[in-house]
This record gives structure tokens, C-alpha cells and sequence, in this order.
């Protein structure tokens, strides 16, 4: 059976909050959406430059018209700007009974004030009652409880103060509490924290695409403890994989939960594909002594789970190549190789050492382009910093002929075996550079 959710909410011209990003996110979430347009905004990622708040009788007629017709699993509330529009919300979700999830927005990302002040007084006696969940971040909690949120244990006092509003439960985000970002949920007269880090990232949308995403969980059937922990991790992922768009704040992007899903079997199994041919060739000849490793990063890929690799390489065996399996996360070297060189160059995105030698290097020099780092001119600074060695070769490689090559090698140091890397746009690129050897 299709689940169904509803956003009563603003519309963000710029796509990046609002019941854009909530519609994105039932969709990340296989949820169909339905949305109760309440303002209209003229915004982007540096300003919110018109609001337009819809009359009464609109508002309440599209409420009506999704519930009555297809059915709603569970609602969330977004920008409701003023007080009437508070009231007659209010007034048309107390007929029906799904859970609403509350997204008390107050601020836009940019600053603008979304909720006139006069209002604040509305959400607290006609919204927070009737919601089943309320999603406030640091200064919204500030405002409904009146409790000033500097660390967790006043984050729990609040939290008791807007249970005692009405409200069935409450998660206090944690993104402006402290050096972590650690969410705060007061659910039945427990608290349950759910841990995370502080994501350099797009943040336009995050609360937004937080709250659908617990009210598509919700209608999904999951219990609010586990839809907040989903939620948690969807948002995380959206964050730091944001639209990187406009000259103001970037959005988040819900679809990544999605994509990054569908990139990495897609990777998966080309890398397979690939690691199969090569294996179906006679190459115990280019396998180096600490062993052979092809590599495939996801687009975007920002870190080392973003590579997929093979786990305990491509080894001898007598006559034979075998190889481990196929896993994200499973090469190091490789990784940080094709992170640098991404940097550079983002269509590059697979890599396969082979064992140094001086013949393979002069038939590569004949049909691409070749270059080199010296590992006795590394900088003992790098020296001392863990995995920094290949990074800062990739790095001067690229920099000594002024562009990206096909191939990069370097004759090794104490300890250190020399070594080909070949690049290619993917496994089979790759593939057809090495098969000229």
C-alpha cells in the first residue's frame, strides 16, 4: 500500500526549503507527497525577498481536498507566518487524527522572519497541542519554553517546558548546542540523544527536510524513536552532500539518500565487471609486490567509504591472480589518490596500480599523458602526517606538467616500493589504458 504524507507549508522559489525540500524528501523516502501551500515566497540562497500569505479559505480547501480524496499517513507544518493562518490550520487538522510533525520555523536561513512575533503566542496555544512531534532548533526551543539553551541539561528543561505545552513529544536539534551536533528527543518522560558531528555543508532546508522526513517515516509505520534516527542520518547525509548552488546558503539535498544509494551499486558493479576481465588476463607480470588495487569513486565522493575497492587487493598466486572481494571502503592508498585527483579534475574517477618498470612507462609516454612525484623531495611536515604522502604526490604531479594525467608513478624510498598509477574516467577507461601494456 502507497504511504502518504502532507506538507502544509511555504513555497521557496529557490527550491531549497519549504514544501520543496519536503516534497524531495517524501520522494527520497518513497512517500508520496501532498502539499497545503500557506505563503508564497520570492527567496534564494541570500534572501527572502516577498512573502505572500494566502487567504483563508485556500489554505483550508487544499487540507481538505488531499485528506478527503487520497488520504493522509502523516502530516508536517512548515512556515505559518502569521496568526490567521495559525488559527485556520489549526482549526482543520483537529478534525482528523494522522500524526503532525511541527517544524515551528521562525527564521529563514538568510535571517528574514518568517513568523510575525505577534504570532508566536498562536503557535504555542493552537499548534503545539495538537502535534504529535515539534522539531525545534536552539532559539525556536528558546522562544516556545522561555528557558535560555547554552548546554544539554537546559536543552532537557525546555524540553519539558513545550511537553507541558501539549505537545506528545519533542526533539531539540543540537546543530547550535555545543561542539556536536546532537539532537535532544523527550518522548513519554524519556530522553534519547542521538549523537552526530558538526557537517561542513549546505545547510538551507535542513529543518525543513528534517521534519519531512519524520513525518514520511512516521507513515511508513515507523515508531517516532526510529523514524527520528533515520531522519537523523538522512539529514547528515542531505547536509553534506548539498546542492553546492547561488552565492548565499546552499541547500541540502534529500535526494542524495537516494543517489548515493544508486551510485554506489552502480560502481559496485562496474568495478566488478572490470575486476573480472583483468582477472581473465595473464597479469602476475604488473602485480607489484605489496599487491594490485583498482579503485572507483562515487561522484562527489569526499571520503575513503565513498571508494570502492578490492579488499585485500589483487595478489599472486603461483601463476595466477586472485583477487578479494569488491567493498567500499577498502583501500586507503588508492582513495586518497583518486580524492586529490578529483579536486583537479571530477570526471576522474577510477585508478589501478601496477608494478614499476621503465618499459611500461615508455609505452604509456606513447599514447598518454605521463607525469611523476619525487618522494625524497616530501616535505618533512608531510612526512609527519598520516596519509598525507599521497596527496601531496598527486598533488605535484599535476602541478609539473599543468593538467591531469593518464598516468602518475614514482620511484619509490626507503621502504617504499615504486609504483604506475593509471587514472581513467572509470573502470573501463582504466582498462583500456592498461591493455596498451
Amino acid at each position: 500500500m502507497e504511504r502518504k504524507a502532507l506538507t502544509i507549508a511555504g513555497s521557496d522559489s529557490g527550491g531549497g526549503a519549504g514544501i520543496q525540500a519536503d516534497l524531495k524528501t517524501f520522494s527520497a523516502f518513497g512517500v508520496y507527497g501532498m502539499t497545503a501551500i500557506t505563503s508564497i515566497t520570492a527567496q534564494n540562497t541570500l534572501e527572502v525577498a516577498e512573502i505572500y500569505d494566502l487567504p483563508n479559505y485556500i489554505i483550508k480547501k487544499q487540507i481538505e481536498c488531499v485528506v478527503e480524496d487520497i488520504g493522509v499517513d502523516a502530516c508536517k507544518t512548515g512556515m505559518l507566518s502569521n496568526e490567521r493562518v495559525i488559527k485556520v490550520v489549526a482549526k482543520t487538522l483537529q478534525k482528523y487524527d494522522f500524526p503532525i510533525v511541527v517544524d515551528p520555523v521562525m527564521v529563514a536561513k538568510s535571517g528574514a522572519h518568517l513568523l510575525k512575533k505577534d504570532a508566536i503566542d498562536s503557535l504555542i496555544n493552537y499548534i503545539i497541542p495538537i502535534s504529535y512531534v515539534i522539531t525545534p532548533n536552539k532559539q525556536e526551543a528558546e522562544v516556545i519554553s522561555g528557558i535560555k539553551i547554552n548546554k544539554k541539561d537546559d536543552a532537557k528543561r525546555a524540553a519539558k517546558e513545550i511537553v507541558k505545552l501539549g505537545a506528545n513529544a519533542v526533539i531539540i536539534k543540537g546543530g547550535h548546542i555545543g561542539k556536536e551536533a546532537n539532537d535532544l528527543l523527550y518522548y513519554k518522560g524519556k530522553f534519547i540523544e542521538y549523537k552526530g558531528k558538526k557537517i561542513k555543508g549546505c545547510t538551507h532546508g535542513t529543518g525543513c527536510s528534517f521534519s519531512a522526513a519524520i513525518a514520511a517515516n512516521l507513515a511508513k509505520g515507523y515508531e517516532l524513536k526510529e523514524a527520528v534516527k533515520i531522519s537523523k542520518d538522512f539529514i547528515s547525509i542531505a547536509i553534506e552532500y548539498g546542492n553546492r548552488i547561488g552565492h548565499g546558503h546552499c541547500p541540502v539535498n534529500p535526494i542524495a539518500w537516494l543517489s548515493i544509494q544508486a551510485e554506489k551499486w552502480k560502481a559496485y558493479v562496474e568495478l566488478s565487471n572490470a575486476v573480472d576481465e583483468i582477472l581473465s588476463k595473464n597479469i602476475v607480470d604488473f602485480i607489484p609486490e605489496v599487491g594490485m588495487n583498482f579503485a572507483y569513486a562515487l561522484p562527489n565522493a569526499r571520503k575513503i567509504e565513498d571508494v570502492v575497492a578490492i579488499e585485500g587487493r589483487i595478489v599472486r598466486a603461483g601463476k595466477k591472480a586472485i583477487a578479494g572481494k569488491v567493498k567500499f571502503g577498502s583501500s586507503s592508498h588508492l582513495a586518497r589518490a583518486i580524492l586529490k585527483i578529483m579536486e583537479f579534475d571530477s570526471n576522474t574517477r577510477a585508478v589501478m596500480n601496477i608494478r614499476y618498470d621503465e618499459k611500461f612507462i615508455k609505452k604509456l609516454m606513447k599514447e598518454f599523458s605521463v607525469s611523476f612525484y619525487d618522494r625524497m623531495e616530501e616535505p618533512e611536515k608531510i612526512r609527519k602526517i598520516e596519509g598525507a604522502t599521497i596527496p601531496w604526490g598527486i598533488e605535484k604531479a599535476i602541478k609539473r606538467i599543468k593538467k591531469v594525467p593518464d598516468v602518475i608513478y614514482h620511484k619509490g624510498d626507503i621502504g617504499k616500493e615504486p609504483m604506475i598509477l593509471i587514472f581513467g574516467k572509470n573502470p573501463k577507461d582504466v582498462l583500456r589504458k592498461f591493455d596498451k601494456l
